[in-house]
């Protein structure tokens, strides 16, 4: 019950606040956003597998998101930027749809 109070919080939030994202942190949002969702949907597979761990989950999701934003950054340095910026949202879409496929067999026995 708290995860869903936390969330609907969180949403309100930010849509009364209208958060602003300041412009040097722009490219890495949206990579922090997918590593973000490929650590949520791990840790709803690993519910549903019975093998959830809180300080796993909050361990992955936040060296989720600092190591995609790392690999952002070393690509920006080196003048890369967008190359590996797609190639850190291909692997992490794969690992999110594999998630995604994990859960879709735990619900639907299918």
């Amino acid at each position: 019950m708290f995860p869903i109070i936390g969330l609907a919080v969180g949403v309100l939030a930010g849509l009364l606040l209208d958060p602003s994202v300041p412009l040097w942190l722009q490219p890495y949002l949206p990579i922090a956003v997918v590593a973000a969702l490929d650590a949520v949907f791990g840790g709803v597979r690993a519910r549903f597998d019975g093998i959830f761990d809180a300080k796993v989950f909050v361990v992955s999701f936040v060296s989720n998101v600092v190591v995609a934003a790392l690999i952002v950054f070393l690509g920006d340095q080196l003048g890369v930027g967008a190359q590996l910026s797609t190639a850190v949202v291909v692997v992490l879409g794969i690992r999110i749809f594999g998630n995604a496929a994990a859960i879709r067999r735990h619900l639907f026995r299918a």
